[in-house]
């Protein structure tokens, strides 16, 4: 039998008002073509920048002994159109709908979301014109200029659940394969060695719409580590064009 508690036993609600703690820089500088989820793009960067009132040495004081750590972020480039009950999924091919609750949708009631990255640095050093100390993360899946919230340390003892169900994202997300073409080679040795890395691990999970219909002629782009990369997918090939 379920117990009955008089009315006074209701505590009312207390709400809370939050401000972002600082301001991840990444290499992404808009939301095509970002991975979906944290990993998938291990080379990608991202520097949190703390705010004034967060920024102490003492605030990240043994960090520094996490190698991964949680990453909870405002959705801000969408969070004025608000929240739908249900989203449809880029895993399901952005056709069937499930409930935004069953979902990482970023069409949600609060607008929050929660990213797990690795750990590079706490660096002391300011650089770049950003002041120290800076927390230096990568496997990002965030764009440029993304408010951050809160950072909690990964822990791998209660959060590593081997045996847990992933429902209908159970498989591992499909890999192309990334080809540059002659068009576009000069451009693409020219930048560094993470810059290539970051292209081809994003390219490869392929960056198109998955609602959309697909056609190899068909040329997409995506800023990537400050460059317009363009592409197309032939087949099970992913095929860079040009770099702008």
């Amino acid at each position: 039998m379920c117990a009955v508690f008089p009315l006074w036993f209701i505590l009312p609600y207390r709400f809370m008002v939050i401000e972002p703690i600082g301001i991840l820089r990444t290499c992404f500088g808009g939301k095509f073509g970002v991975p979906r989820q944290p990993g998938l793009c291990p080379s990608a960067w991202g520097v949190l920048e703390l705010s004034d009132k967060y920024r102490s040495a003492e605030a990240v004081r043994g960090l520094e002994g996490f190698s991964h750590v949680w990453l909870i972020f405002g959705f801000h480039e969408t969070l004025e159109q608000g929240w739908n009950p249900t989203v449809r999924p880029p895993r399901l091919g952005g056709n069937e709908r499930v409930g935004v609750f069953a979902s990482r949708s970023t069409f949600r009631p609060n607008g929050l979301g929660l990213s797990l990255v690795k750990l590079d640095e706490i660096d002391f050093e300011a650089c770049e014109g950003m002041q120290a100390p800076l927390i230096r993360v990568s496997g990002v899946d965030l764009i440029d200029g993304t408010p951050i919230y809160d950072v909690k340390p990964y822990l791998p003892y209660v959060e590593c659940l081997p045996g847990a169900k992933s429902g209908y994202a159970a498989e591992a997300i499909p890999r192309l394969v990334v080809q540059i073409d002659a068009s576009a080679l000069a451009e693409f040795e020219a930048l560094d060695e993470r810059s290539q890395r970051v292209i081809r691990e994003v390219l490869s999970l392929d960056a198109r719409p998955a609602a959309s219909p697909k056609s190899a002629d068909k040329i997409y782009g995506a800023d990537l580590c400050g460059r317009n990369v363009r592409f197309r997918v032939d087949g099970e090939i992913c095929w860079v064009v040009e770099l702008e």
